[in-house]
């Protein structure tokens, strides 16, 4: 690690437990309205994100609680908008297969340029969009 990034990884790791706090012991309906509220201008080229996108994947593979595509959205959602980066934070759920459980899924697109957890968007069906202006 370098000196250089000690600022954006502790801001992505704070981001990553206020998001995870949040998460646990806040009714969605308050974090989608509060939480998820956006500013600013879409990116416009992949560098735009990159230094987010990094830190936040690097922060959630090393912090000691769970850091999951939700947390993940979150933070990259925060840390964008101080940035003066609008993004949308979009929320899907699939099926394994016949008769499988439900499972959840959540990335963050800013502009054309996909943030996090855009891996395996493609395999969700988008339920819902907040781009804050909720």
């Amino acid at each position: 690690m370098k000196l250089r990034d000690v600022p954006i990884l502790t801001e992505a790791v704070l981001a990553l437990g206020v998001g995870a706090f949040c998460l646990a012991f806040v009714p969605f309906r308050h974090v989608a309205r509060h939480g998820v509220q956006s500013g600013g201008r879409p990116a416009r080229t992949r560098d735009d994100i990159m230094p987010v996108r990094r830190a936040v994947r690097r922060a959630a593979r090393n912090v000691p609680w769970r850091a999951l595509c939700f947390e993940q959205g979150l933070a990259a959602h925060v840390m964008l908008r101080r940035r003066g980066i609008s993004s949308v934070l979009h929320y899907g759920v699939a099926r394994d297969g016949p008769g499988d459980a439900l499972k959840a899924h959540v990335w963050v697109t800013s502009g054309e340029q996909m943030v996090v957890g855009g891996e395996v968007a493609g395999q969700f069906t988008e339920l819902a969009r907040f781009s804050g202006t909720a």
